[in-house]
């Protein structure tokens, strides 16, 4: 998918604005049914920014809070409520700087972001997936737009421990008017985003034109 190129204040911001742009429009409210009648994307995403280094930095330097998990790299994502059961690779940046995003399948994992908080540290970690493909069809995030606030879902670690979140918001944002502040901006606690495309199919640019973001807090 095609993302357009946003202006951030903050390089963490950055990493993830245009990671929007591959994967999406004033918000819109998540109730909004996709044009799932069109075709899938054609193209894989492009231009995904990376996350600032500082602003991960801070988020790791914060006071330990009560509600916390050490560090430990996702490896298993459930989110029950849409059926998803998969893997968590582990995505870096590409030569340009960009987002690096999982190969375009259909059977592709999910994939968390290293340069982000593993979940369960404070700030917000990144997972992404994708919606659909143009070869095989739906793809691991291609229901995450169903999801509702007061879901919850779990994330396996790397040290056998599970990170359990509750959907605190889901939305839909055009790409060209993402809040990379809202959505990769620190937060007071520990967090996850998780982020597909959406929206309409622009048939001229092969990609949605937007991107479906969910908020989820970590249940203490």
């Amino acid at each position: 998918m095609r993302a357009p190129r946003l202006t951030i204040r903050d390089r963490r911001a950055a990493a993830f604005s245009v990671l929007l742009a591959v994967l999406g429009g004033s918000i819109t409210a998540i109730g909004l049914r996709t044009d799932d009648a069109l075709p899938p994307p054609v193209g894989a995403w492009e231009s995904v920014p990376a996350p600032s280094p500082a602003a991960t930095a801070t988020a790791k330097k914060r006071r330990p809070q009560q509600h916390q998990l050490r560090p430990s790299a996702p490896d298993r994502l459930d989110i029950p409520a849409i059926g998803v059961h998969t893997p968590v690779s582990t995505i870096g940046l590409r030569g340009d700087g960009t987002l690096d995003v999982p190969p375009l399948r259909s059977d592709a994992p999910a994939g968390w972001y290293r340069g982000s908080p593993t979940p369960g540290e404070p700030g917000p970690a990144i997972i992404v997936g994708h919606v659909d493909t143009a070869r095989d069809g739906p793809a691991v995030f291609f229901r995450l737009r169903e999801l509702t606030t007061g879901d919850t879902f779990s994330v396996r670690r790397a040290d056998r421990s599970v990170a359990r979140f509750r959907v605190t918001k889901v939305a839909s944002y055009p790409k060209k008017a993402f809040p990379s502040d809202e959505v990769y901006g620190d937060t007071s606690g520990p967090s996850l985003r998780l982020i597909t495309c959406g929206g309409s199919f622009d048939r001229d640019r092969g990609s949605y034109r937007s991107n479906i973001v969910v908020f989820a807090a970590l249940v203490p």
